[in-house]
C-alpha cells in the first residue's frame, strides 16, 4: 500500500516507531475499573472448554452425516475464536472489549483461509459445496434476479416506490456505517458517485447493474447515499463534541445507573477527529487516499461478482453473513490504514489491515478464475475508460477537498488571529509588540474608543 511521503529503511524502526505501531495493533486498555474482565483466565477457560466438548461429544446424536459435518465446522470455528482471544492482537479499538476485536481478527483469518481453499477447487466443486450447505440453491439461477433498468420512461410514484426495497434500506444504513468509518464528506461523496459510474461500466457483465437514470441519481446518490452520509457525519460530529467521562461501575450505587454504564460500554471510549487531507498533505498521502477510494470500489465489486458467479440470491444468508464479517473487518482496517497514511512515525501497516488486503485480492482472483465466461465478454475499452475516469475523478474531487481545507483553515486562522489581537488590545490597552514605542495620537484615540466601548 502507498504511504505518506517518506523513505523507509530498516534503521528507521526506532522504539518510537514501534510504539506507534503497537498503539494501532495492540492497543492497551487504560483506566480498568473491573479487573476481572481484563485479567487472563486461561486455566478456567481451558477447563470450561474441555467440559463443553466432553458433554457435546457424548450426548449429541451422531447418526445424521449432514448434522455431524455442521457440528464439526461449528466446533472448529468456536475453538479458533477461543484461540483468537488468547493469541491475536487487540487492534486499534478497546470497546466493548479487546476480546471482541480479537475474535473479529480470528474471523478474518478464517474467512481468508476458506477463500484459499475455494481458490484451488473447480467451479463444480464449489457449487456443489454451496448446494450442500443450502439445497434450495440448486433450483435458483441468476437470471431470476430482479431487474431495475426496464421501462425507464415510465416514471410514476408507484413505480419509484417499488424500487424502494430492502436494498434501499441497506444503502442508507450502509452509508451511515461508511460515514462513521471514513468521516470525510469529500471522500464519501467521491466513493458514492464513483460507484454509480462503476455500475455503468460493468453493466455489460452484471445485468443487475442496469438501472434507470432516476434510480441511480435520485434514489441512490441523493436519497439513500446522501441521507446516509449526512446522518453518519452528524453522528460523527456529535461523538466528536461529546465529553467522555467514564466512571467506574463500582462507584455507581443505583441499579439504573449501573445498567446505563453497562450499555455505555458498547460506545466509543473516545472519538478522534479525522484529517485525511489537511492543507499540508503530501502527494503520497493524496495518492494513498485515492488508493482507498479504488479499494473500496473493488470490495463492492467483489460482492456483486461473487453473488452473480456462484448464483446466490441477494437476500441469501451467505451474502448477509459475508457483509457482516466484511463490515466488522473494515472498521479496524480503515483505522489502521488511516494511522499508517497520516502518521509518519508509524512505519508498518496494522495486521488487521494486511489481512483485509489479502481477503480483497483473494476474492478478486476467485472472481477472475471462476468467472471466465463472464469476463470473456469484457469490453476492454469500457474498462479502460472506467479506470481513467476513476483516476481523474478521484484526483479532482480529492484535490478540491485539499483546496477547500486550505482556504477554510486560512480563514479560520485569520479570524482566530484577529480575535486574539483584538482581545489583547482591549484587555491591555497597550500597543502590541509590532507597534512603535511612541504611538501616534490617532492610534491612541482609536484604542481609547475601543476601551470605552468595552
Amino acid at each position: 500500500m502507498v504511504a505518506s511521503g517518506r523513505k523507509r529503511t530498516y534503521s528507521s524502526l526506532s522504539h518510537e516507531a514501534e510504539d506507534h505501531f503497537y498503539a494501532i495493533n495492540e492497543r492497551p486498555v487504560d483506566d480498568i475499573s473491573l479487573d476481572f474482565f481484563y485479567k487472563p483466565h486461561t486455566i478456567t477457560l481451558l477447563t470450561a472448554l474441555s467440559a463443553v466438548l466432553l458433554y457435546s461429544a457424548f450426548t449429541r446424536n451422531d447418526d445424521d452425516f449432514r448434522e455431524n459435518v455442521w457440528a464439526g465446522v461449528r466446533c472448529v470455528i468456536f475453538i479458533f475464536l477461543i484461540i483468537s482471544v488468547l493469541a491475536f492482537p487487540n487492534g486499534p479499538f478497546t470497546r466493548p472489549h479487546p476480546a471482541v476485536w480479537r475474535m473479529v481478527f480470528g474471523l478474518s483469518v478464517l474467512y481468508l483461509v476458506a477463500l484459499q481453499f475455494f481458490l484451488f477447487q473447480n467451479y463444480q466443486t464449489v457449487r456443489s459445496i454451496l448446494v450442500w450447505m443450502d439445497p434450495s440453491l440448486e433450483n435458483f439461477h441468476i437470471d431470476m434476479d430482479k431487474e431495475y433498468g426496464v421501462n425507464c420512461s415510465d416514471v410514476t410514484l408507484e413505480r419509484v416506490w417499488s424500487h424502494v426495497d430492502v436494498f434501499a434500506a441497506s444503502h442508507f444504513f450502509g452509508w451511515i456505517m461508511k460515514a462513521l468509518l471514513v468521516r470525510h464528506y469529500g471522500i464519501l461523496w467521491t466513493i458514492s458517485v464513483m460507484w454509480e459510474i462503476t455500475e455503468i461500466a460493468f453493466a455489460h457483465l452484471l445485468p443487475n447493474f442496469v438501472e434507470c437514470w432516476w434510480d441511480a441519481i435520485i434514489l441512490d446518490i441523493l436519497l439513500c447515499n446522501g441521507l446516509g452520509i449526512w446522518v453518519g457525519m452528524k453522528l460523527c460530529h456529535y461523538l466528536e463534541m461529546r465529553e467522555y467521562k467514564w466512571e467506574s461501575i463500582k462507584d455507581i450505587h443505583s441499579t439504573s445507573d449501573k445498567i446505563k454504564r453497562a450499555v455505555l460500554q458498547f460506545t466509543p471510549e473516545s472519538w478522534t477527529h479525522v484529517r485525511w487531507l489537511d492543507p499540508h498533505s503530501s502527494y503520497m498521502r493524496f495518492v494513498a487516499v485515492c488508493q482507498l477510494v479504488i479499494y473500496w470500489q473493488i470490495t463492492e465489486l467483489n460482492t456483486f461478482f461473487l453473488k452473480h458467479i456462484f448464483e446466490l440470491p441477494p437476500s441469501h444468508m451467505l451474502n448477509l453473513w459475508r457483509l457482516v464479517v466484511i463490515g466488522l473487518i473494515v472498521a479496524p482496517s480503515v483505522r489502521q490504514y488511516y494511522t499508517y497514511v497520516t502518521d509518519a512515525r508509524c512505519t508498518r501497516v496494522g495486521t488487521q489491515c494486511w489481512v483485509f488486503g489479502a481477503i480483497l485480492f483473494t476474492e478478486m482472483i476467485i472472481c477472475l478464475k471462476f468467472g471466465k465466461e463472464i469476463f470473456e465478454r469484457t469490453q476492454i475499452l469500457t474498462i479502460m475508460l472506467w479506470l481513467a475516469i476513476q483516476f481523474i475523478m478521484s484526483m479532482l474531487c480529492l484535490y478540491g477537498c485539499v483546496l477547500y481545507h486550505r482556504r477554510y483553515s486560512g480563514k479560520t486562522n485569520e479570524k482566530a488571529t484577529n480575535k486574539k489581537s483584538n482581545s489583547v488590545t482591549i484587555k491591555n490597552g497597550s500597543p502590541s509588540k509590532n507597534s512603535s514605542a511612541n504611538p501616534s495620537p490617532t492610534s491612541v484615540k482609536k484604542r481609547s474608543r475601543v476601551v470605552k466601548a468595552d
